[in-house]
């Protein structure tokens, strides 16, 4: 009985009796979890300042003594609980309460991201909130946005996991509020950072208008009807995000509101709400504050300076505020030279060296400007670097930054023109500055991999460079992975691969299992230059080596391409191939060479499907004939494919029923979404996606109450419906005749039906079913013992630890010789990356067929035919 259900029935009976000092018997719930829950009501009701608890044993007067004593089965002997308490009312509905913990909740401030790749968090407001795991998402939401007074439906709430600070859970159900509490159990207090969106009006704009006069540096500004219904508009245009002003635009800003003053209106608007309205100053002009705070960087004579590159840069800034273009007369390491753009303007500054220092002092300036024509709309003063610092903070939180959206948004908001390379390029170097470098990252792969086995004992993760030392691949196996693999898991692996779209392009090849419910498993991974013969072989040979403890033969899905059927044969010997069926569809599509129809495709497609399917060999060799009937030609194709290796009535290994080995979906999206960073970058990316896997699936599985996973349970039970009109008769010992539709032998012993579905999909058939029905015996005990609770939780049990800094160290020993590792030397071609979607394609594409000579590859318009 759970210890809630116990607390209440004796405290109700206590409460009876009026008692000022109570005594709970907690004998019998004492496990360890349970007295952690009592310890966890003990310092709840210390908090509150009125109540105190002291734990007892009956053998002893310490917690610690009475866990000394715990049974073999982990329970605690005769536990007491004595509370005191001014009113016992009050102390029956606070002990019920459930599990609490204080929510931080955090807007306004910024992530920083370390050198390890780790993020913190710094400035914005707080607030506290006390939740459980009675709360609601929603409602839960809707106190955090009315606490720092924003809007919820631009709101998102994102947690990190215990002991991982490089990646943002984001909390959006009811389910993900839970899993957060659940991770939390063993803490008082969880970070929750939220994160507003930043929208804009496509028709309303924000750039500044032109001093007076001078030439206008951005477009006029129309007119604009100041209202609330422009703010709320900006709301709900949800596809075009802007880049968040370097500063608040205006005026008045305290900690819940920014105050927006425009001639006699006043607009509240959310402190997350960036206004983009233009602002009017007293003189008429329009001008972003994005702009007017650097209209003060340069101040005169004798200010100094730690570099020149910070002079160079608040001079650029400086421009850029005061809306006009400059060129160097001197430009050098010691001395800087500018004088403004415009024939005959005056304005001039001349910067040099202290004598002695690395500081750069400014000697002589001319602040005075005679224009009228210095200010030009096209980024000559927008260098590259610069355009990386004004993106960088945007891109971590759009890291799809668009190069297109960089040059609008630098246009609206500093009045600067800037073209698609530019942007382009700085993208780069924020991206490089946020991630690093990819240069660097190929020569941190030899700490990189000592790293994973150092802080994750177990696992395996290696490389190999070329002769020239340059990138040649990587194999990652953690040792969360392979011993969920071992201990929990069908002894059932899917080999693909899946092409890299970074700058070195590559590709990533995934061995993925099939966990108990039907869910992806990471195992293993290795990053190659290139997909071929060779990198599978190497490839299957690491992956031999972390699983060298397998202790039955595996079973492979993969293509039979590639040399993976003579590699996996030579690797693996007595282990089974299986080849996959999309793979075998796609080829043979390839190789009709008869003018076929889109049609006549699909129906040789679906035979061949339900050839491979059939689970008798009288089936296949029906839908063989069906074959045979519309194509001799794909009918010798398939007979000679080894139907041994990828038909189901000859197969002799365990698919259970997979006949594809694209299954490893997730990978697909973990490579899109980490393919554009540096390698070692992205391999982490993929680590913390396989952690936060764990945790989940882990936690999900403490709710489960069946002997089995839920989707194999669902399909006990549909064969189950199936199980009413069968009747089954005793052959002799423990085999059995069922009669229904056909007639189908069942045997015990052997965990055997004629009809196959036992044998393929390893949960008993409707005919098992009766059978194990009549003799009083439960299906559960008659399904494969990987699809039950227990493997899938050994499955999850083991977790990913976080790999904390993976920069190279210093050698300080002058003979311990450093491991230089280069770039391969392939590169992403020019041009604009294919968007073909990553993962499983159509087998077809439709054919054009002349309208007039039924002929196929042209149409009408091209027909050769008169």
């Amino acid at each position: 009985m759970p210890v809630s259900e116990v607390l209440e029935k004796r405290m109700d009976c206590a409460s009876e009796m009026a008692m000022k000092s109570l005594v709970l018997n907690l004998k019998g719930i004492g496990s360890v979890r349970h007295v952690q829950n009592i310890y966890d009501i003990r310092n709840h009701l210390f908090r509150l300042g009125n109540v105190s608890v002291v734990f007892r044993s009956r053998t002893s007067n310490s917690y610690a003594d009475a866990l000394a004593k715990e049974g073999a089965d982990g329970s605690v002997v005769a536990f007491l609980a004595c509370v005191w308490c001014p009113a016992v009312s009050e102390l029956c509905s606070l002990v019920m309460a459930g599990k609490k913990i204080i929510a931080i909740c955090q807007l306004g401030g910024q992530f920083e991201t370390g050198k390890d790749g780790s993020l913190t968090y710094s400035g914005g407001d707080a607030h506290a909130i006390d939740i459980d795991d009675q709360m609601k998402f929603k409602d839960f939401k809707m106190e955090v946005a009315e606490m720092f007074n924003c809007n919820v439906t631009m709101m998102s709430l994102k947690y990190f996991l215990p002991g991982n600070k490089k990646t943002l859970i984001t909390v959006s159900n009811d389910k993900d509020l839970k899993r957060m509490i659940k991770f939390h159990g063993d803490s008082v207090t969880t970070d929750v950072y939220a994160i507003m969106e930043e929208i804009v009006d496509p028709d309303v704009s924000n750039m500044p208008a032109s001093r007076s006069s001078r030439t206008t540096l951005s477009e006029a500004v129309p007119p604009v009807d100041i209202s609330l219904n422009v703010v709320d508009d900006m709301v709900d245009d949800i596809n075009h995000p802007i880049m968040p002003p370097v500063a608040p635009l205006d005026i008045a800003v305290d900690t819940n509101h920014v105050d927006v003053h425009i001639d006699d209106t006043q607009i509240n608007l959310p402190a997350e709400i960036s206004p983009i309205l233009p602002l009017v100053g007293t003189d008429g002009e329009k001008h972003t504050k994005a702009a007017q705070q650097w209209q003060n960087t340069i101040t005169g004579v004798g200010q100094r300076f730690s570099s020149v590159h910070e002079f160079r840069e608040l001079l650029r800034k400086y421009a850029i505020a005061h809306q006009f273009a400059f060129r160097y007369k001197k430009n050098d390491s010691h001395r800087v030279t500018v004088k403004c753009k415009a024939e005959g303007c005056p304005w001039r500054i001349h910067a040099s060296r202290l004598s002695t220092t690395q500081l750069i002092c400014i000697k002589k300036m001319n602040p005075t400007h005679t224009c009228e024509g210095a200010v030009v709309t096209t980024g000559h003063q927008a260098t590259r670097s610069w355009v990386a610092s004004i993106i960088k903070e945007k891109l971590k939180v759009f890291p799809n930054y668009k190069p297109k959206d960089i040059v609008n948004d630098i246009k609206q908001e500093y009045g600067i023109q800037i073209n698609y390379f530019q942007a382009w390029r700085g993208k780069e170097i924020a991206k490089e500055q946020l991630q690093g470098s990819y240069k660097e990252a190929y020569n941190q792969l030899p700490f990189f991999c000592e790293k994973i086995m150092e802080t994750n004992p177990g696992s395996l993760a290696t490389f190999t460079t070329k002769e020239d030392l340059s990138f040649h691949r990587l194999f990652v196996s953690f040792h969360a992975s392979l011993y969920g693999f071992l201990q929990g898991c069908r002894p059932l692996l899917f080999l693909d691969s899946i092409p890299l779209k970074s700058k070195y392009q590559g590709m990533l090849l995934t061995a993925t299992a099939a966990d108990g419910d039907e869910g992806v498993f990471p195992v293993a991974f290795a990053v190659l230059d290139a997909e071929t013969d060779d990198n599978w072989h190497w490839f299957l040979l690491q992956l031999k080596s972390a699983l060298s403890t397998a202790s039955c033969p595996v079973t492979f899905l993969a293509d039979k391409q590639k040399g993976l059927r003579e590699s996996i044969a030579e690797i693996f010997p007595g282990s089974y191939h299986g080849y996959c069926l999309r793979y075998l569809t796609e080829q043979l599509i390839r190789d009709l060479k008869g003018q076929f129809s889109h049609e006549v495709k699909r129906l040789i497609v679906e035979d061949f499907y339900a050839a491979a399917y059939a689970p008798r060999p009288e089936g296949f060799q029906r839908s063989l004939e069906n074959i045979k009937g519309i194509s001799l030609e794909a009918y010798n194709w398939i007979a000679q494919s080894d139907p041994q290796n990828w038909a189901n009535a000859f197969f002799q290994g365990a698919r259970y029923n997979h006949m594809t080995s694209n299954f490893g979906e997730p990978f697909y999206s973990w490579a899109s979404d980490a393919n554009e960073l540096p390698i070692t970058q992205m391999v982490d990316v993929i680590r913390g996606k396989i952690m936060e896997l764990i945790y989940t699936r882990r936690a999900d599985s403490d709710q489960w109450l069946s002997r089995i996973t839920p989707s194999m349970d669902e399909k006990l039970e549909k064969e189950n419906l199936n199980v009413r009109s069968l009747q089954v008769l005793l052959l002799a010992g423990n085999t059995f005749e069922v009669g229904g539709e056909t007639i189908e032998v069942v045997d015990l012993d052997q965990w055997d039906c004629s009809c196959k579905g036992w044998q393929l999909t390893g949960i008993p058939c409707c005919h098992a079913i009766a059978v194990i029905g009549c003799i009083g015996r439960n299906p559960y005990d008659y399904c494969s013992r990987y699809f039950t609770i227990e493997s899938y939780r050994l499955t999850y049990s083991e977790s990913i630890h976080p790999i904390p800094d993976f920069d190279r160290p210093v050698q300080n020993d002058s003979s311990q010789v450093a491991v230089t590792v280069t770039p391969p030397p392939t590169r992403r071609p020019p041009g604009r990356p294919s968007t073909k979607k990553i993962g499983s394609q159509d087998v077809m594409k439709r054919q054009l067929q002349c309208s007039r000579c039924k002929g196929l590859g042209h149409n009408k318009s091209t027909c050769k035919d008169t």
